[in-house]
């Protein structure tokens, strides 16, 4: 928890310079222009397609029961449509952070709190698409494979933070090391940090459903993953190698 919160204040003090505050409009504000033009095609279908199968999925569920469930489906398919427009906006502007506003942040880090950290190269503009690929292949997948536990109050408000807090990790650690790293190094990071990326990803998770306050945390919490990792990465660089002899 100290380690998180000392990057998210160092992350802080970042959001002030002028190229940081561009990267924070434009990404959020191309994605939400994207999904409310999407949203105004297919809110009415998507809604009548929702509560549709959810009522029948309600229905087969309880064949013993005769309820009308028509409107409590058609109001519950709204929630649902709307919990996960927040989650797939913020996404979308991580997605496109990650793509062309990492690599600015990273050199903006480096070149203010880790100048003498070694750049290795590690990943590559390939890497960072597969990554990107596979993250949003997992947030389909983990959509997916959650949907019977939408429908249990105590699991649905926490499932989009969840699912976030796991895509947010993994969008963002990548382009984090990518320039820095060695390949190795990034495979150590990534499991030794891995409950702190977690952590990150999840409160990143959680933020984005604050009004105001969710119009800075894709940079925010980019810059803290850069913070953390980087000094996760020096500090693993200076750590005695197994075996070695430390004279005095």
């Amino acid at each position: 928890m100290t380690s998180v919160m000392r990057s998210l204040l160092f992350a802080v003090v970042n959001l002030f310079h002028p190229r940081i505050l561009w990267l924070m409009i434009w990404p959020l504000g191309l994605a939400i222009l994207f999904w409310s033009i999407a949203l105004v095609v297919i809110w009415a279908p998507g809604v009548a397609w929702l509560a549709a199968h959810l009522k029948e999925w309600v229905e087969t569920g309880i064949f013993f029961v005769k309820l009308d469930t028509g409107e409590a489906m058609i109001w519950v398919a709204k929630v649902v449509v709307v919990l996960l427009a927040v989650p797939i906006i913020w996404f979308t502007a991580l997605l496109i952070l990650s793509m062309f506003g990492m690599q600015a942040m990273v050199d903006h880090v480096a070149a203010r709190r880790f100048p003498q950290l070694a750049r290795q190269h590690g990943g590559s503009t390939a890497g960072s698409v597969w990554n990107g690929l596979v993250a949003i292949a997992g947030l389909i997948a983990l959509g997916l494979v959650s949907i019977p536990f939408w429908f249990v109050p105590p699991f649905w408000p926490l499932i989009p933070i969840v699912i976030m807090g796991w895509m947010n990790q993994r969008l963002l650690r990548y382009d984090a090391l990518a320039e820095h790293a060695t390949a190795e190094e990034m495979r150590l990071l990534f499991s030794s940090e891995r409950m702190t990326m977690y952590l990150l990803g999840g409160l990143l998770a959680v933020l984005a459903y604050v009004p105001f306050l969710n119009l800075v945390v894709p940079v925010l919490f980019g810059l803290a993953f850069i913070h953390h990792l980087l000094g996760a990465l020096e500090a693993l660089r200076s750590a005695p190698i197994e075996g070695e002899v430390v004279r005095g």
